[in-house]
Formats: C-alpha cells, structure tokens, sequence
C-alpha cells in the first residue's frame, strides 16, 4: 500500500485494541513534531493500516483532530494537516487568555462556599506536586484547577468556549511542566489566583489569570518549525 499523502516517515506505535483517544494522542504529537507537515493529505484507509484498526476510530480521531484545530477538512481532499504557523499560535493563547480571565472573574463572583473550600484544598495538596517534582501529577491537577473555574463561572457557553480553547493547545502544551522551575512558578501564579478566588475578588482574579495563561504561552512557544 502506498503511503503518499499520510507521511512516508510516519510510523506510529500500535498495538491490539488501538484506541481514539491513543490515535489522536499519537496523530497530535505527529502534527506538533512535523512528522505530519501542513497540507499533508491524511487518508482514512492508509492510516488505518497504520494504526491496525478498522476507519471509523480513525475517522472518529480526525473529528476530534479537526476540533483541536489541528487537522483541516476540505471539499474534495478530505482531511489534511492544518498549517500552524507560530503567529496562529499565540493568536489561540491569547484568545484562551481572555476567556479564562473571564471564567476567573465570574467565578470568584459566583462560587459557592463549598467550591472556595475544595479549591483551597487542591491547591494545598498541589504543593506537594511540587516540592516533589511530579510534573505528571501537577499537570493533572493544572487541568482539574482550570476546568474547575470554567464550571465556577456558571456560564455554560462561555465553559464551552474556554474549554475548547485549552483543548486546541494541549498538543503544545505537553513539555510545559518538565522544568521544574516552571512548575514552581506556574504554583506561585496558582496560589496568586487562588486567595483572589477565596476573596471573591472577581476584578483580581480576571488580571491574575490573564498574566498566568500568557505567562505559561510564553512557555509553550517557540513550537517546532515548519520547513
């Protein structure tokens, strides 16, 4: 089978039961290497051979790629490789950094005592994280915090924009904690947002988040180039 068109050098791990979440996961890291390259057509039955499962996971994955931002459906050529250009890069995270100030904002305004209580906890049990370098955990609990105060801010079109805005960049996102100098910050930045929270200071909250979203963009970028 010829494999023009879904990256001759592209060899993905595979192995029996083959999930979406693992084809997207891999497809993903792909397209942020460059091993897939923008504009590069991705066919449904190449890589499915590739990946050893039948088309519809993989078609199942290109939706959710096609979400992410990272895949482009055109008539008549199907689904090929977006072109990510730095540029369009730090357009999402500046796009993802007023909607999270927002979230930030309202839900310091509309938290119930029992969510200030569970954040407060969670926060606490992250410094641990920390101090012991477990940039997995601390990544997990980075996504918990953050969708926690999209659902806060009781607003469900403005959760569902913010939280598609942080699944666009998770791609980019995933060396984030390794150094744990950025642990250590993004914590102090956390701890910042936090006591904002528990003082139901929305305006605080809203500039503090804004800075922290940047802040952690100007971590995520410079992204491989493209050639």
């Amino acid at each position: 089978m010829s494999t023009q068109g879904i990256g001759g050098s592209y060899a993905p791990k595979t192995r029996k039961g083959t999930t979406v979440d693992e084809v997207v996961e891999q497809m993903a890291d792909a397209i942020v290497a460059g091993r897939l390259r923008p504009g590069e057509r991705l066919d449904e039955i190449g890589l499915a051979a590739r990946f050893t499962v039948s088309r519809t996971p993989i078609r199942e994955a290109l939706a959710q790629l096609a979400t992410m931002g990272l895949v482009d459906r055109r008539p008549n050529r199907g689904a090929v490789v977006a072109d990510l250009s730095a540029e369009h890069i730090a357009n999402l995270i500046e796009a993802m950094a007023e909607l999270e100030a927002v979230c930030a904002r309202f839900a310091a305004e509309r938290m119930s005592v029992a969510e200030r209580q569970a954040m407060e906890a969670n926060h606490l049990r992250a410094a641990g994280y920390v101090r012991s370098a477990q940039s997995e955990a601390y990544a997990l609990h980075d996504t918990q915090f953050h969708a926690s105060i999209h659902q806060a801010a009781r607003n469900a079109p403005l959760q569902e924009m913010a939280d598609m805005a942080r699944s666009r960049l998770t791609p980019f996102r995933t060396e984030l904690f390794a150094h744990p100098s950025r642990l250590a910050r993004s914590f102090e930045e956390h701890e910042s947002i936090v006591t904002a929270m528990l003082q139901a200071d929305g305006a605080r909250a809203e500039s503090l988040m804004r800075a922290h979203i940047l802040n952690s963009g100007s971590a995520t970028l410079p992204y491989p180039s493209r050639p």
